[in-house]
This record gives C-alpha cells, sequence and structure tokens, in this order.
C-alpha cells in the first residue's frame, strides 16, 4: 500500500479507541515497525494529536477530542454509506472495485462493536436494478475523467433510427443516471448546442487533446429535467388533461415522473394534470396505456384518439403472428 494509505489506516486503527504499540501496527499492516515510526512522527507533524504512553501497557493512542472530527464517521454514518454503496453497485456504478475497496476498508477498521451493528443492518438490505451492461465501466471511467479535467472526446454514437454509427465531438459536461440508464450531459460540436447522449449508444470513445472550460454554474441534471418535464412557468405551452378512475390507479400514476410533476388538482376518482403538447403524442399514451379500463381519459379528445390509434396498432401488430 502507498505512504498515504497506511497513514490513513494507523488513523482508522487508533481511532477504534484502543491503544496499540508500534509492533501491533506493523502487524496489523504488514509493514517494517521502523516504517510506523516513521508515518507516527510525519502524522504528529501534521497536527494529528497522537499520544504516546511508555510502560508495560504503554502504546499510541488519539487524543478523544480528535475522535469526534469530521474525517471519521459514526457507526449510523458507515451503516449509511455501505447502503448507499450497495445501490451504486446496482446502478452500475464505474468505479466499483475502488468502492468495494473503500466498504471492505471501512469494515476493518473499526471496533467490533460497530462491526456488529453495521452486519445487522446490512443484513437483508438489498438493492434489485435491472442487469447492467459490465462493457460500459470502461466508457463511463473515460466519461467522467474527462468531465472532471474538461477533455473533448471523439464518438462514434449509434442514434435508435439510425443504421450506422455516426461520429460526434462533444464537450461532456455531465453523467446522469436515470430510470437503469446513464447519459452523457455534452456540447455536440455537430449540431453546435448542448444535447444528452445515451451511454449505451456509444460505440467508441476517443480523446481529441482538446481541452474545454465547462458553463459556469450549469447543472446537467437541470439541463436533463427540463427536457423532460413541463415547464410550468409557460402555462400557455401546456394542455389541460382530465382523467378519473380507481383511486389507486391515480395514486400510482400520481408517483410518475412525468405526472407527479405535471399534477394541478387531485381528488379521489379525478386528477388534473398540465402537460405539453410533444409528451402527449410521444410518450403519454404509452404511460397510461398498462392502467386499462382503471381509468378513463376525460380530455383532451386528441389523446383519447391517440389512445385508439396506439391501441389498435397494438391489435392489428398481434393478429398478425
Amino acid at each position: 500500500m502507498t505512504k498515504a494509505v497506511n497513514m490513513l489506516s494507523i488513523l482508522w486503527l487508533l481511532n477504534t479507541g484502543k491503544r496499540m504499540t508500534a509492533k501491533q501496527l506493523a502487524e496489523e499492516l504488514e509493514i517494517n515497525i521502523r516504517t510506523v515510526y516513521r508515518y507516527i512522527d510525519a502524522l504528529c507533524a501534521s497536527g494529528v494529536p497522537i499520544i504516546s504512553d511508555a510502560g508495560h501497557n504503554g502504546g499510541y493512542s488519539l487524543l478523544h477530542e480528535f475522535t469526534k472530527a469530521p474525517l471519521f464517521f459514526d457507526v449510523d454514518e458507515q451503516k449509511a454509506l455501505i447502503h448507499a454503496a450497495s445501490f451504486a453497485s446496482e446502478a452500475g456504478y464505474p468505479f466499483s472495485e475502488v468502492l468495494n475497496g473503500a466498504v471492505a476498508k471501512l469494515k476493518k477498521y473499526t471496533n467490533q462493536e460497530q462491526l456488529d451493528y453495521i452486519n445487522r443492518h446490512i443484513t437483508g438490505f438489498d438493492v434489485i436494478q435491472p442487469p447492467v451492461n459490465s462493457e460500459l465501466e470502461s466508457l463511463l471511467q473515460e466519461i467522467e475523467e474527462s468531465v472532471a479535467e474538461g477533455l473533448t472526446q471523439l464518438m462514434e454514437y449509434q442514434k435508435g433510427n439510425e443504421s450506422t454509427p455516426q461520429p460526434r465531438s462533444i464537450d461532456p459536461y455531465g453523467l446522469i443516471y436515470w430510470k437503469g440508464n446513464w447519459y452523457v450531459i455534452a456540447y455536440c460540436h455537430l449540431r453546435r448546442e448542448i444535447r444528452s447522449f445515451r451511454v449505451n449508444r456509444i460505440v467508441s470513445l476517443s480523446r481529441t487533446g482538446i481541452e474545454f472550460d465547462r458553463p459556469t454554474d450549469f447543472s446537467a441534471r437541470s439541463f436533463f429535467l427540463n427536457g423532460l418535464l413541463p415547464d410550468l412557468d409557460q402555462p400557455e405551452h401546456l394542455i389541460s388533461i382530465q382523467i378519473e378512475g380507481h383511486a389507486h390507479a391515480l395514486d400510482d400514476l400520481c408517483q410518475h415522473w412525468l405526472f407527479g410533476h405535471a399534477l394541478i388538482r387531485r381528488s379521489e376518482n379525478h386528477a388534473h394534470f398540465r402537460i405539453d403538447e410533444q409528451s402527449i403524442n410521444s410518450y403519454v399514451p404509452y404511460y397510461l396505456l398498462p392502467y386499462g379500463r382503471a381509468i378513463k381519459i376525460l380530455e383532451p379528445l386528441f389523446l383519447k384518439e391517440k389512445m385508439v390509434t396506439v391501441t389498435s396498432e397494438l391489435v392489428k401488430h398481434y393478429q398478425n403472428f
């Protein structure tokens, strides 16, 4: 392990509250005892209050007040970090190997009482996500580094309606994980505007050697959501949707990411939404289709007609088998 890792490991070991000798630290970290002395001196020189007690029961320990410093996590914070790691791993987090190493280190350098507490709270805690394509890991790592370092990338991108991938030069501004997929928000030099690209449609990615400056205060999250959600600040561009139905169906519908943001008014058997026309034509019929006869669209008329078209095409599709 590197010097920095070993020094941090010494801090974690002393943070358990036990007094440890240089020999015990050397055996735990599998390093030379003289190396332990050098690391202890370096930590003390950097301001870490390490107490050295001589004698038969002597050893090194941390000043009690220092163990409360923000560098260290209490048992609930450790539990929360391990739970969060479960979500990240299932989502296809591109640095899962490093993440697992951090979790293992967190468990290793905690005391037995805290470890027992953590193990009790992670037993039975599971996260289930759709299967993640492991081949995306290297792409995500490269994009994340490009975002952080401001590196322009040349990519081959396969759009859903194109037969062959097309070259695109992009300045990556951020990575977004949304509903089981990763997206890169980037300035597209071809279209000369900021766009979102599905990472699993990137065929290849290579650096150009060009650097860029990310726009000040740009939020990839806000950009992405603004492209999905209706702009409630411009109600003149939104269309009223009136739906009645069973309460449980409307409860479920109002928790949907689109309808939840577009909800204007709700009663037990009625819901009023305002959504833009493009979304109504493109997405809304397919979101409503699974509810079947549990809901009824009252308005607008063209949405009802769109539902008829979608269901009729579905019937024809299966009749042709």
